[in-house]
């Protein structure tokens, strides 16, 4: 008869391996998770509440505010048309570089923050409309929110790039938050041309205010850039904010 393994004896296979052993193995697995998948694995934040606005945006999955109001079709609010009664006034006329036509961005190149990569365009669905929080695709690119500014000439509002900080890779928007200095430049290539910016300022946000941030106010031609501030991703928001540069 067949003798029967005790309750709690250890099957011959595993009889040479020790917790030490068990504990080696287990950190390969996950050095190895975390190498190729990189900020999603450290990331702490679940989804967001349905009906709340204050959800972070961090690194990997996670997601960034959006301002008060947003209307139904995931648009800003528009301006209040001028009384009929009342002549609007002229609009002042602008002076500055001469840009391409406003067109969708493309590319960002921005050497003194190492930062060379892609834009994609990326419109808030109805749940990040009713929640007011837009969570931007797990990769290392930028992501152009289209309901505001687009870049260019004819630009109505300031265009809002995003993209996620990683934890354990270098991601470009990682740069943002130690190496981007007011003064610098970058461009942003355009499906029209190609624009160079100067920032204008580098702001850390907690990441609960920055909904109601002056980031959100209406300004034609500027760009600001959104990511995680690294040295605390769960907590603050780093801001770049930049202006057409002269020629």
């Amino acid at each position: 008869m067949a003798k029967q393994t005790g309750r709690h004896e250890v099957p011959k296979r595993l009889r040479g391996w020790n917790r030490g052993d068990i504990a080696i193995l287990a950190c390969g697995v996950l050095g190895f998770l975390s190498f190729t998948f990189g900020g999603p694995l450290l990331d702490q934040h679940g989804p967001a509440t349905p009906g709340t606005t204050t959800a972070a945006y961090s690194s990997g999955t996670s997601s960034i505010q959006l301002p008060l109001p947003l209307a139904v079709s995931g648009l800003p609010a528009a301006p209040s048309a001028p009384s009929a009664s009342v002549p609007a006034a002229a609009a002042p006329v602008a002076t500055g570089p001469v840009l391409p036509e406003a067109s969708a961005p493309k590319r960002i190149v921005y050497p003194k923050a190492a930062m060379d990569t892609a834009v994609h365009p990326l419109t808030p669905d109805s749940t990040a409309v009713e929640n007011q929080t837009i969570v931007p695709p797990t990769t290392m690119d930028g992501y152009w929110l289209t309901p505001f500014g687009t870049p260019g000439n004819g630009s109505g509002n300031t265009t809002y790039i995003i993209g996620h900080s990683w934890e354990g890779r270098d991601a470009p928007f990682n740069h943002l938050s130690s190496a981007a200095v007011v003064g610098d430049t970058f461009e942003v290539v355009t499906a029209t041309g190609t624009i160079a910016y100067r920032v204008d300022s580098v702001t850390t946000y907690l990441k609960d205010s920055l909904k109601d941030s002056p980031i959100w106010d209406i300004v034609p031609s500027r760009v600001v850039l959104i990511s995680c501030y690294t040295e605390d991703p769960w907590g603050k928001n780093v801001v770049v904010s930049a202006s057409p540069a002269a020629g």
